[in-house]
């Protein structure tokens, strides 16, 4: 998957992209709800369980799988802004 920028700059493609990556068999759902209600990276970092519900995501184990997903995307957001703050935070120390 070519997403190398983080993921709360993601546009709604690259959300479809990332989607059909981890949820291939669901996608047809996925899809239209992306769509529908232009789920960019900052949006989809947010989602709560109740949200995937109304995007139409109605199966609890699914739900969880998918919320799982977005805490492992949050905290590698975390992580690359961490990195870039000590990156700048080197550099202007030299």
């Amino acid at each position: 998957m070519g997403l190398s920028k983080g993921a709360s700059s993601w546009s709604v493609a690259e959300v479809l992209e990332w989607m059909q990556a981890q949820y291939p068999t669901q996608m047809a759902l996925l899809h239209k709800a992306v769509i529908k209600h232009d789920i960019t990276g900052r949006v989809l970092l947010r989602l709560k369980d109740h949200q995937l519900a109304l995007l139409g995501v109605e199966d609890e184990e699914q739900q969880q799988e998918i919320l799982q997903d977005l805490l492992l995307l949050r905290v590698q957001e975390e992580i690359n802004e961490l990195t870039d703050i000590c990156s700048d935070f080197l550099q202007e120390a030299q």
